[in-house]
């Protein structure tokens, strides 16, 4: 992997149930996201996904491109339009930077729907190896302190 590659796009469909499925899993029971007269009333013209389930769809759009041995480290997205039913978000991703010694790369995530982009932000991630080689260097650490062994 090197900074500039793209990660193949992920299409993914906007379902009424993604929708309602991903607001009621995040515990977030805002009308807008689960009642359509409700989300019209409030100047919207139908229900709307929420930000937690679009962090998490950006989440899995990276650990799925890059592969079982990736960690998210960090997941900083801002939202744009918004995404309705019957639309379908794609989801395309680009190698910002990679540190091979700390074993981490950080992509620079694009989701647009029919109506510009619903979101766009970065996602840091770690590589297996790395992830593990940084939990034994805390454990060894704190154990040399108090007097111990690893």
């Amino acid at each position: 992997m090197k900074a500039g590659e793209e990660l193949p796009p992920m299409e993914i469909a906007v379902t009424r149930t993604l929708i309602v499925a991903g607001a009621v899993a995040s515990r977030d029971y805002q009308d807008v996201h689960h009642d359509a007269e409700a989300a019209r009333e409030k100047g919207s013209p139908d229900i709307f996904m929420n930000i937690l389930t679009t962090n998490g769809l950006v989440g899995r759009y990276v650990t799925d491109s890059l592969g079982a041995g990736v960690r998210l480290r960090a997941v900083k997205i801002r939202l744009g339009a918004p995404n309705y039913p019957g639309d379908t978000m794609v989801l395309r991703g680009t190698v910002a930077e990679v540190d091979g010694a700390a074993g981490t790369a950080e992509i620079t995530v694009v989701g647009a729907n029919g109506i510009g982009n619903h979101v766009t932000g970065t996602v840091k991630v770690a590589f297996e190896g790395a992830f593990e080689d940084a939990s034994r260097a805390v454990f060894q650490g704190a154990a040399s302190q108090d007097g111990g062994s690893a």
